[in-house]
């Protein structure tokens, strides 16, 4: 092991299937994403990547997951 987080494992293969262009399996990833960090860790990826934009879908998917999984009352059991 690379001495990486689990989060950042996760975003680097949400990252991978985008690049591969399945976007529907992609949004369905983002939608069950374990925590807020893995998705801050997935849209830093895709900035960093410059993807930003080229999937309208996936930026609104995951900007829509980041306020869902944010909100105090919404969270995910481990």
């Amino acid at each position: 092991m690379t001495g990486r987080n689990k989060g950042s494992d996760w975003a680097d293969k949400v990252l991978a299937v985008l690049k591969s262009g399945n976007t529907s399996a992609a949004i369905a990833q983002i939608k069950v994403a374990p925590t807020v960090k893995d998705l801050k860790a997935l849209q830093t990826a895709m900035v960093l990547g410059k993807l930003t934009g080229r999937w309208r879908n996936v930026d609104e998917a995951v900007t829509d997951n980041l306020a869902l999984l944010s909100a105090p009352r919404l969270h995910r059991a481990p």
